[in-house]
């Protein structure tokens, strides 16, 4: 399953996927972005037909990879490896390719530090949230949320979960156990319109906790319990909710409020998407 993520160079988007162990670009976003060409698919025509090489090796060059369209649903688009990409880059006469071609060879190097050395995903990943204008004490939570949250889908991949519808209707178990709204119906109250707009980076620091409670406590259950089954996991998550939410509810009484709150960062991040910049690695798979 690849893991789409958005990328900025120089103010365009590039679509990229991480599947197979390396980045895969969408190919129209780049070949958009070095010629500015207004019909890109003819483009791309017309640049086979004059490098018969290139043409000759296309389907070798290319993979189909699923990522987000601009009306926001996934769909398969052509795609190229970093090295895939060089080659169409050779075809493409632009005074950006070079900075490009350095760009791409930066991405992929910071990568692979990633792998070797994961607090540096992390580091960067607090660099972005304080470029787009998010409260420290903010951060430290919404980073701790996306290490209990991946040590959660680690949990369920060893009991066997591996699509990710499968995990979505798990984690709306847990959410909606804990606040006692859908992830949608808690969208909805944050007027959180778009589909990539990620709702735990529009939520409250109570939010953020309450979230991290829930889910933590999945892990903790299934670790003990190691269901075999997906109906049994949904209990677990329904289970591992209910505790964040007996928590949430009974703050709600002491405070005098509801803990859900329309409150969101919109105002700062007009899109509600955390992008990547030149320098900066994608966040963490936190699906919601």
């Amino acid at each position: 399953m690849a893991d789409s993520k958005i990328v900025v160079f120089q103010d365009k988007q590039i679509r990229r996927a991480w599947m197979n162990e390396q980045w895969y670009f969408s190919i129209a976003d780049v070949v958009e972005f070095l010629t500015d060409s207004v019909d890109v698919k003819q483009y791309i025509k017309r640049m086979r037909q004059r490098d018969p090489l290139l043409n000759r090796n296309w389907g070798t060059i290319c993979t189909p990879v699923a990522m987000i369209a601009a009306d926001g649903r996934r769909r398969s688009v052509q795609a190229a490896d970093v090295k895939g990409l060089f080659r169409i880059i050779q075809s493409i006469p632009s005074p950006k390719a070079e900075p490009f071609k350095q760009w791409l060879a930066q991405v992929g190097y910071e990568r692979v530090q990633e792998i070797e050395n994961p607090e540096l995903a992390q580091e960067r990943m607090k660099a972005v949230y304080e470029a787009k204008g998010y409260p420290k004490d903010w951060i430290d939570k919404r980073l701790r949320g996306i290490a209990i949250r991946q040590n959660l889908t680690d949990e369920w991949k060893e009991r066997g979960i591996r699509e990710e519808r499968d995990f979505a209707i798990l984690t709306a178990e847990i959410a909606r156990a804990t606040f006692g709204v859908t992830p949608s119906e808690h969208r909805a109250i944050k007027g959180l319109t778009k589909k990539g707009q990620n709702l735990r980076d529009h939520m409250t620091d109570l939010e953020l906790i309450f979230t991290m409670l829930g889910e933590r406590v999945t892990t903790e259950i299934s670790q003990q319990e190691k269901p075999d089954t997906f109906a049994e996991s949904k209990r677990v998550a329904r289970r591992g909710g209910n505790v964040a939410g007996v928590a949430r509810k009974e703050t709600e009484r002491e405070l005098g409020h509801s803990v859900v709150s329309g409150q969101n960062f919109l105002d700062k991040n007009p899109d509600g998407l955390i992008e990547d910049t030149i320098g900066l690695p994608p966040l963490g798979s936190d699906k919601e």
